[in-house]
C-alpha cells in the first residue's frame, strides 16, 4: 500500500466513518510546546518543513478558498520568513508545504491554512497536518489527522519500515501535551516514495 493509498484509507474514506468529532485546528496549537520537549528531552530538532494535506472539490468557492490561502502565505513570505509551495500528487491529492526554521512560524501557517478551511465549510476535505523533524540522518513525524481529531507519532526507517520503539517512547513523552490519538489501529504510516524523503516528495 502506498502512501496515498494509505491517506485515502485511514485518513480519509476509513476516518470519516469513525470520525471522532469535527475537525479543530486549534488541536494544532499543542506543537507549539511539543517541539521544544522534542528537542529538549528526546534530542529531535525541527526539521524545518511541515505540511497540509487536503483533498479538493470541484467548485468555484472551493478554489476561490485556496487562492486566498495561497495569497496570505505568499504575503507573509516577506514578514516571516516561511516558504511555501503546493503540490498536486498523481492520486488527485493536494498539499501545501511550508518550510521555515522557526516552528511558530510554521505552525502559524498551517493554523491560518487548517482555519480557513473548516471557517468556509471545507473542514471535512482536510487530511492531515504533518510536522517533521530530525535526529541526525533520521526523520520522525507528528501527524495530525483533522478526521479523528488527534496526533500520533511516525517514524519511518525506510520507505516500508517504521521504528515501532521510538514511536511509543514519543508517546509515552508527548502524552498530555499532544492530544494522542489512543486507538493505535490509526497510528498509519505515511510512507516516504524513498527512504529518507519526506512523504510529501
Amino acid at each position: 500500500m502506498g502512501v496515498f493509498d494509505t491517506i485515502r484509507s485511514v485518513l480519509g474514506i476509513r476516518a470519516e466513518a469513525d470520525a471522532t468529532r469535527d475537525a479543530d485546528p486549534e488541536d494544532l496549537f499543542g506543537m507549539s510546546t511539543a517541539y521544544v520537549t522534542m528537542e529538549a528531552d528526546l534530542g529531535y530538532d525541527n526539521a524545518g518543513a511541515a505540511a497540509l494535506c487536503f483533498s479538493s472539490v470541484d467548485s468555484n468557492s472551493f478554489s476561490k478558498m485556496v487562492e486566498e490561502v495561497e495569497a496570505i502565505l505568499e504575503a507573509g513570505e516577506e514578514e516571516t520568513g516561511t516558504t511555501f509551495r503546493r503540490h498536486l500528487d498523481h492520486h488527485g491529492y493536494n498539499w501545501v508545504i511550508l518550510e521555515d526554521a522557526d516552528p511558530e512560524d510554521l505552525l502559524t501557517s498551517i493554523h491560518f491554512a487548517a482555519d480557513t478551511f473548516i471557517e468556509e465549510g471545507y473542514g471535512s476535505r482536510l487530511l492531515a497536518a504533518i510536522f517533521a523533524f530530525d535526529k541526525g540522518d533520521h526523520h520522525a513525524y507528528w501527524i495530525y489527522s483533522f478526521r479523528r481529531g488527534g496526533y500520533y507519532p511516525f517514524v519511518p526507517t525506510g520507505s516500508s519500515t517504521r521504528d515501532n520503539k521510538t514511536e511509543f517512547k514519543l508517546q509515552s513523552v508527548l502524552d498530555g501535551e499532544l492530544g494522542i490519538e489512543s486507538d493505535e489501529s490509526y497510528w498509519y504510516p505515511l510512507w516516504p516514495d524513498r527512504a529518507g524523503d519526506y512523504p510529501w516528495e
